[in-house]
This record gives C-alpha cells, sequence and structure tokens, in this order.
C-alpha cells in the first residue's frame, strides 16, 4: 500500500516490539484461526498470550519475560499470542476483562489461565496447574 508520498505504508503494527514473540516462537492466531493452531499442538500445552497494542502491563509482561527467557523456556509451552485489541471478538469469546491473559489448552481443552504478570513464580504455578489438570489431578495451593 503507498501514502501519498509515494512510499510504503507501514504494518498499523509496525512500531509493536515482537521480539518477545519471536523468542518464544509464538505464533499470531486470530478467532478464525486460534483452534485449529491450538489443535495442530496435539499432546503439548499450549499458552496463548493476549495482549492489545499500548497496553502497559502487556509491555510489562512482555519486558520481564525477554529479561528472564530461560526459566520461561523451560516451561516447555507451545506459545500462541492474539491483539484482542485487533481481534476483539476472541476477548468476549473467552471472557478476558483486562490484558494481559495468559490461557492455557491440551488437546482443544481449556485448563486454566494466568491474568496479568506477576512474575515467574506466579506464571509458572499457572503452569503447573494446567498440567495437573489435563492429567484429572487436584490442583496446587
Amino acid at each position: 500500500m503507498s501514502d501519498t508520498a509515494g512510499g510504503i505504508t507501514p504494518p498499523s503494527d509496525a512500531h509493536l516490539d515482537h521480539r518477545t514473540f519471536d523468542a518464544f516462537g509464538m505464533q499470531p492466531v486470530d478467532d478464525a484461526s486460534i483452534d485449529a493452531a491450538i489443535a495442530a499442538a496435539g499432546d503439548k500445552l499450549v499458552c496463548v498470550f493476549f495482549w492489545g497494542v499500548d497496553c502497559f502491563n502487556c509491555e510489562m509482561a512482555k519486558q520481564a519475560m525477554l529479561a528472564s527467557p530461560e526459566p520461561i523456556r523451560a516451561l516447555d509451552l507451545h506459545w500462541l499470542h492474539a491483539n484482542v485489541y485487533a481481534h476483539p471478538e476472541l476477548g468476549r469469546r473467552f471472557g478476558l476483562h483486562g490484558i494481559p491473559v495468559f490461557m492455557f489448552f491440551r488437546n482443544g481443552k481449556k485448563l486454566g489461565r494466568a491474568t496479568g504478570w506477576h512474575g515467574h513464580g506466579q506464571f509458572a504455578a499457572a503452569v503447573a496447574n494446567a498440567r495437573l489438570k489435563a492429567q484429572g489431578k487436584p490442583l496446587a495451593g
């Protein structure tokens, strides 16, 4: 697409910092693709990172993840991400009342969520509980 000066108009998200998405191999999804992307992960635990452009807390979460990526990678998650400002139908579908939200799925079944970023400990606990739920075991306190 060209602008009036004959140059190329950047994509609407060109100002976004995609380093976190790239660092964790997060695949972008929307309402039309999310179910297939979750199914394609098979038995892997899927984490969908719901975020929005210019969301301060989303940016803080991304920066914290980048600052210490190895503990996040050690959780062995299959990552997807969705900009709910661009795809508000996802916010309605998953009952999101704020972002960021990290939602966990396995074999198409929703297993839990972490709302906000409260540090690696809280996130790792949410991942552990999703794994316990997938195995039909009691959740950790």
